[in-house]
């Protein structure tokens, strides 16, 4: 157990998620704002980029926060939901919050969550939510700290996400595309509608090609605000990028400059394609977009780059992958880099989703990427209330096309693991792998079951 005191992490963490669940949304911002304004505005105390999208959003912001610290910035970043433990939503110049700050700053601010809480009880309303309550967390312990510079990636959506009492200097938004459909919209429209709510008059709008009518709206939001924008494909982007050992090797075009031969140890264009946005986002804030950045300080800060759990390697021989990816745009991103980075011959898939995504769609999606690759496919679950149950989402696997010879269906994700790397073991030229892949919460409870860090 972590302690401070008396307190602990677990501890926290049970005050918080005996809160309405992260899940459960509360489009609201008042309660936000009313803390920061009894805490004395620790959303006003650093800078602060603000990252939304619907795919790429935390591989962005930790690229961003590289390239910051490659500069000597003090870095912040805020990110959600965490694999393995809650301090890792609220990371001090690249590294989890130590287990002390934690405790200590949430026991600071817990009394002035309950005044919040108190009097949105007596106007008969919900008091803060699970999500509210850690990032108001975040902000402090932020200001605590202090940071020269937060990266803040919004939790849902942009204009009612809690994330958006602080002002970003400048906005980045990854690939839009549908998900969370029940709470955003079922347009990629309606959708950019809700992540444009994060540009703010004086900020500068950094975003990644989006589709058309998603890029419209962005667009009209800058231009009503007056704010400089930049996207990719047109200012900034990729100009060329190899396979290389450990991930790939980049040339970048900037918003001020050329950044040839970049090292960037993660796979897949889709990574690449963050870097871009990442490198250009760091070129607005530092410079305005106007001034090019040392190239060895971008080396740096690219080299250094990691992204738990997005084609993440936890074992060899044979490989483990891990990818959180949820939704069919993501499977499909991921999809094309292991069939790129990993000479597979055979691939079993570990399939956990959960209940609010689009099973059907995802399951249809890794269906048609890897039919020619896979015969295996374990449907198993993780032990997030949310989950849907193996043998539930085992029958719309068999409906999205997967033979029912070569399911295994286990409600234990230990049992899932063994039996993959069994079978991958089994490949005749030694060329067997697993992907695990689905949700988040599968991810991060196959990283501790498989002794990731």
């Amino acid at each position: 157990m972590s302690t401070y005191g008396k307190y602990t992490v677990e501890g926290v963490y049970a005050e918080l998620l005996a809160r309405a669940p992260e899940n459960k949304i509360e489009p609201r911002m008042e309660p936000m704002f009313r803390a920061m304004e009894i805490l004395g505005e620790p959303n006003k105390a650093f800078p602060i980029i603000h990252v939304t999208g619907t795919n790429g959003k935390t591989s962005t912001a930790r690229m961003i926060e590289s390239l910051l610290r490659a500069h000597d910035l003090r870095t912040g970043r805020y990110s959600s939901p965490h694999l393995t433990s809650v301090t890792e939503r609220i990371a001090i110049d690249g590294d989890s919050v130590d287990d002390e700050t934690f405790v200590r700053i949430w026991h600071e601010i817990a009394p002035y969550l309950q005044i919040v809480d108190d009097e949105l009880t007596a106007k008969g309303e919900n008091r803060m939510t699970f999500f509210e309550a850690i990032t108001v967390l975040g902000f402090a312990i932020f200001a605590d700290a202090p940071v020269d510079v937060a990266i803040i990636e919004v939790g849902l959506g942009g204009i009612t996400d809690a994330t958006n009492v602080g002002d970003g200097q400048v906005s980045v938004i990854t690939p839009i595309s549908l998900d969370h459909t029940d709470l955003l919209g079922d347009t990629t429209e309606l959708i950019a509608q809700e992540k444009a709510g994060i540009i703010k008059p004086g900020g500068f709008l950094v975003s990644a090609a989006q589709p058309a009518d998603a890029a419209q709206v962005l667009l009209d939001r800058a231009r009503e605000l007056e704010v400089p924008y930049k996207f990719e494909g047109i200012e900034f982007g990729v100009e060329n990028r190899i396979v290389a050992v450990g991930g790939q090797q980049v040339d970048l075009q900037g918003l001020a400059g050329r950044y040839p031969g970049i090292l960037l140890p993660l796979h897949g264009e889709h990574q690449a394609q963050n870097a871009a946005v990442a490198l250009a986002a760091v070129e607005a804030f530092i410079g305005g977009g106007a001034t090019e950045l040392n190239h060895d300080l971008v080396m740096e800060g690219f080299g250094a780059a990691t992204s738990p759990g997005r084609l993440e390697v936890i074992r060899t021989a044979p490989s483990v992958l891990l990818d959180a990816g949820h939704n069919p745009d993501g499977i499909r991103a991921s999809a094309k880099a292991v069939k790129e980075a990993f000479g597979f011959s055979k691939l079993v898939l570990v399939i956990g989703i959960l209940a609010e995504k689009d099973a059907p769609a995802m399951l249809a999606e890794l269906r048609e990427q890897y039919i020619d690759l896979v015969e295996d496919i374990c449907i198993t679950q993780s032990n997030s209330p949310r989950a849907i149950p193996a043998g539930e989402l085992a029958g719309m696997a068999l409906e999205a096309g997967f033979n029912e010879e070569d399911l295994f269906v286990t409600e234990r994700l230990d049992d899932a693991l063994e039996w993959a790397v069994g079978r991958a073991e089994d490949s005749e030229d030694f060329g067997g792998g697993v992907l695990v892949t689905g949700s988040i919460t599968l991810i991060g409870e196959t990283r501790m079951l498989m002794g990731g860090k």
